[in-house]
Formats: structure tokens, C-alpha cells, sequence
């Protein structure tokens, strides 16, 4: 892989410890953790984290065939998770929360077609 030298290397499992803090092991509104403290600080380390991963999975993601089931749901997830890269940090502790979480959520999905995709190719002689 061609990485610029200044690129941040991927960490995934740093990645999926930050999103546990916010969403635990469940991911299901009635059995989240509370709030942990630093709410701030993981929402900016999700949203650097997210920076990195996007153009990661959009690379691998771009190997694939473009007829490829994966390929097309890993595109679809950069596409959210830039969405959500956008959204602001919310003027309230209830909205500042949300958005953490949807940017934790983000990130898990990120983490998985990551480590999905490295199963998958492209086959011999066929360009993606």
C-alpha cells in the first residue's frame, strides 16, 4: 500500500477501546454505559480516528470489483461516517452525547469492513 509518510498508521484496536467507552459491549440504548468523563476528549480522538479510517477503507474498499456486495457496503459506511464527520458537537450535554455515539457507532462499522475487507480480492486479472 502507498502511504504518504505523514499518514497516521490505522489502529483499530485503540479505535474499538474508544467506541466500548461509549457504547459498551451491548450497543443498545437501554443498556449503554453512562456518559464517561472526557466526553470532549473522545468525541475529538473518534474524530480523528474516523479521518484516518475513511480513506483506509475507501482504498481497500476500491480494490473490489464494483459489482462486489462488500465493496459497496464498505463505500456506503465512508459515506455515513463522512456524514457524520460534519455533524457539529451539540450545544447540549444530551446532543453532545448523541453525536459521540453516532461517531462511536461510525467508527465500529469502520473497524469491521476494515478488518472484513482484508479477506476479500479482487480476482487475478480483473481490475476493480
Amino acid at each position: 500500500m502507498n502511504r504518504d509518510v505523514d499518514a497516521a498508521p490505522v489502529d483499530i484496536e485503540t479505535t474499538r477501546e474508544t467506541v466500548r467507552l461509549l457504547l459498551g459491549p451491548d450497543d443498545v440504548p437501554e443498556a449503554l454505559p453512562a456518559v464517561p468523563t472526557g466526553l470532549d476528549t473522545l468525541t475529538m480522538l473518534l474524530r480523528g480516528q474516523l479521518a484516518v479510517l475513511i480513506p483506509e477503507v475507501e482504498a481497500k474498499a476500491s480494490r473490489l470489483p464494483k459489482g462486489s456486495i462488500p465493496r459497496y457496503c464498505a463505500l456506503a459506511c465512508v459515506g455515513e461516517a463522512a456524514g457524520k464527520l460534519r455533524l457539529g458537537d451539540g450545544g447540549t450535554p444530551a446532543v453532545r452525547v448523541a453525536v459521540a455515539r453516532k461517531l462511536a457507532r461510525s467508527a465500529k462499522a469502520l473497524c469491521d469492513h476494515y478488518d472484513g475487507l482484508d479477506g476479500e480480492a479482487a480476482p487475478e486479472g480483473r481490475k476493480p
